[in-house]
């Protein structure tokens, strides 16, 4: 578990924007839900329900791999992202994992440039890893169940 929550922790200090995490999705319900983002983003995000609409989502469904935000413009017939970058994040990426017959879908933001080709490789690193890590965690004792979901709360509200 320690080893989770040390990727957490990586990928957090690699994402100055914040980021979303969704874990061993099944059908549009990840197992694990992991976000960083601005408090007042996220609970716009919720209450409009963009996530529906978002294309990080749309396309992490539907590729693997990892794309740049701005090269999801034309997904974004709602305009997720660039109501995203009114809360700063202007630039990002998406990856998406698909192994063990599981997939996991993350957005990674910052603020202030995009992210070079290294950062990003460093982040799909982190997150492959984490997907692996956690995908033999089906059945996990209420230890750890209850540290990932105190690690989301911090996540979530620190």
């Amino acid at each position: 578990m320690t080893q989770a929550n040390e990727l957490l922790k990586r990928l957090h200090a690699k994402s100055l924007g914040g980021f979303a995490i969704g874990l061993h999705i099944q059908y549009t319900t990840p197992r694990y839900f992991f976000q960083s983002y601005d408090r007042e983003w996220f609970e716009i995000y919720s209450a409009r329900g963009l996530l529906l609409h978002d294309p990080i989502v749309r396309w992490g469904f539907s590729s693997e791999g990892t794309i740049r935000w701005s090269a999801l413009a034309e997904m974004d017939d709602m305009g997720v992202l660039t109501q995203a970058a009114d809360y700063g994040m202007r630039y990002g990426v998406a990856i998406s994992v698909v192994r063990g017959n599981s997939r996991s879908i993350a957005g990674f933001a910052r603020p202030d440039r995009e992210m070079s080709d290294i950062e990003i490789a460093s982040l799909q690193k982190d997150f492959k890893a984490l997907h692996d890590e956690t995908l033999g965690m089906l059945v996990l004792s209420p230890d750890i169940h209850e540290t990932l979901r105190q690690m989301s709360i911090y996540l979530t509200h620190g």
